[in-house]
């Protein structure tokens, strides 16, 4: 069998505490069928020592590429000079803040063999200890994503697809839902691969909560608007039907779970007035610090 050949790209913003962590996961990753050929790391006007981590590994590892901009135009318009720079057919598209699993990028590209598969998307894992509420909201809207994309494919975090396109909209907010949306037109279908695991680590705070799902809300709100294209979270009969099954599965944690909902239905309509009322697209946003440094490795 040919090995099915890609290209990497991490999209990064002030992440020293963790692109050392990534890079090394991506060199030690269990490969068989697939050929990791290039690695670009597009760092948007890093200031914490980003770009020199990345020099210092690009030295030992000549597939590693950086790619930095001098001032930050936001995380779509840094994955279009991945897309401008990539070799590839089949493209790795990851955020500076996770940590890919072993397999996770063997898994992500092999069913790349079909042609009829445009989009492939793993699971992300947070982090985060649930016996906190925020830590417990964390995990249950990572655990909703997982169970919706087990019906109608949603794909975030870490993505893979064919590269089919030359660019994205550059004031999207929702950069994979943007890429989505590219695939569906295409006639491509989307394969929510849940083995392929993903560490991430969601907001620690409140605050950091808020600003990372409103921002995501009016992304959505906008991607609806000028594409037409509705992920499976937007999807209120799906979100009704799994969370009925998450608070019935995990009953004793009833007042975090109606909390989760008041929180999240509180972001929504923040985002919504953003974007409708207060005409915002935040497609260049605020960092929520508490979601940096992982300890997984």
């Amino acid at each position: 069998m040919k090995k099915l050949k890609c290209d990497i790209g991490i999209i990064a913003y002030n992440e020293a505490a963790n692109i050392g962590k990534l890079l090394t996961a991506i060199q030690q990753q269990k490969l068989k069928n697939v050929l990791i050929n290039k690695i670009f790391v597009v760092s948007s006007a890093c200031t914490d020592g980003t770009d020199d981590i990345v020099q210092k590994f690009a030295e030992e590892d000549e597939r590693i590429i950086l790619i930095a901009e001098k001032n930050r135009r936001g995380k779509s318009a840094a994955i279009n000079k991945f897309l401008a720079a990539a070799e590839s057919e089949f493209l790795v598209l990851e955020s500076g803040d996770t940590l890919p699993a072993k397999n996770t990028i063997e898994k992500m590209i092999e069913p790349f063999s079909n042609p009829k598969i445009g989009m492939t998307g793993g699971r992300p894992v947070p982090e985060n200890e649930s016996y906190t509420f925020i830590g417990y909201a964390v995990n249950l809207l990572w655990n909703l994503h997982h169970q919706m994309a087990l019906i109608s494919p949603k794909l975030g975090e870490m993505v893979a697809f064919r590269k089919t396109f030359n660019s994205i909209p550059e004031d999207s907010a929702v950069d994979e839902a943007s890429i989505e949306a590219i695939i569906r037109e295409q006639k491509l279908q989307l394969q929510y691969i849940p083995e392929a695991i993903i560490h991430n680590k969601g907001p620690e705070n409140i605050a950091d909560f808020i600003k990372q799902r409103r921002r995501i809300e009016a992304g959505h709100l906008w991607l609806k608007e000028k594409s037409d294209y509705e992920v499976s979270s937007q999807n209120p009969a799906i979100l009704v039907q799994i969370a009925k099954k998450e608070l019935w599965r995990n009953r004793t944690k009833i007042f975090y779970f109606l909390g989760t909902v008041v929180l999240e239905s509180y972001c929504r309509l923040l985002g919504w007035i953003d974007y409708k009322i207060l005409k915002k697209n935040p497609f260049k946003w605020d960092i929520a610090d508490s979601t940096k440094n992982l300890e997984k490795s």
